[in-house]
């Protein structure tokens, strides 16, 4: 690594200029304000391209930001901001992210169990419910929550406020399940979690997002009954996981 010092302050700021971002943030400040306008009137396909193509062109900005100060902050706040409003009109109930650690648990003591979670499950719902079936209790039944406050006394929460597993620190609900159970290192789960997460929360891109979301919007038109949505996405996690388990 060269370093350079600066023969004074002049110097520093002229070297400075060389990096300036401010026209790009100034214009990813105006993107977001013109996907805000539509918030109460845009589809969901079309909010959530909006927010994609948001993510990327952040994404962008900070890939050539070398010096990232305010205006990166204002512009990583303001991505946020409008990720958790789209998220509170398409999918109410989204959990804020607790903090803490996640505990180690033993798949022994949770098995046979009934798991809930908010009714018209989008991604991470049920990729965490393919997860449980798949990897941590294979009789598990699902109980699908019109108000996640009224979560049956004895049922293991998922994705929701005040659940037994939900949103920690930078992690969702799935790569939360995935550690908690000993699975996050196991290369299939650990790509699939980041596609997941990038589809719930944004982040780093993830290649096979749009289809992944394309796909389990199609389920969703097709099966209005959660338990017949959840049966239908299986084939598809099932899929994933292989592909990115032998992805080089």
């Amino acid at each position: 690594m060269l370093v350079l010092k600066a023969r004074d302050e002049a110097q520093e700021q002229t070297f400075l200029a060389l990096f300036d971002r401010s026209r790009p943030y100034a214009d990813f400040a105006q993107a977001l304000k013109q996907t805000r306008k539509t918030l109460k009137s845009a589809a969901e396909p079309e909010l959530r391209k909006s927010l994609r193509g948001l993510d990327q062109q952040f994404q962008d900005i900070r890939a050539t930001d070398f010096f990232p100060g305010r205006a990166a902050s204002a512009a990583e706040a303001g991505l946020e901001t409008l990720r958790a409003e789209i998220e509170q009109r398409l999918s109410p109930g989204e959990p804020m992210a607790a903090s803490g650690s996640i505990e180690r648990l033993e798949r022994a003591a949770f098995q046979g169990r009934a798991w809930a979670t908010r009714k018209r499950p989008w991604v991470d719902r049920l990729a965490t419910a393919w997860l449980i079936r798949r990897f941590v209790d294979s009789s598990a039944r699902f109980v699908w929550l019109a108000d996640p406050g009224k979560c049956p006394k004895g049922a293991l929460g998922f994705d929701f406020d005040g659940a037994r597993f939900t949103h920690v620190g930078g992690k969702v609900s799935f790569e939360v399940v995935a550690q908690a159970f000993g699975l996050e290192q196991e290369p299939g789960i650990r790509r699939l979690g980041q596609l997941v997460h990038y589809i719930d929360v944004g982040g780093i891109p993830v290649d096979e997002a749009a289809g992944v979301e394309t796909m389990v919007r199609g389920l969703q038109a097709q099966h209005d009954k959660d338990d017949a949505l959840l049966a239908a996405s299986f084939p598809l996690f099932d899929t994933l996981y292989t592909a990115m388990k032998v992805r080089p």
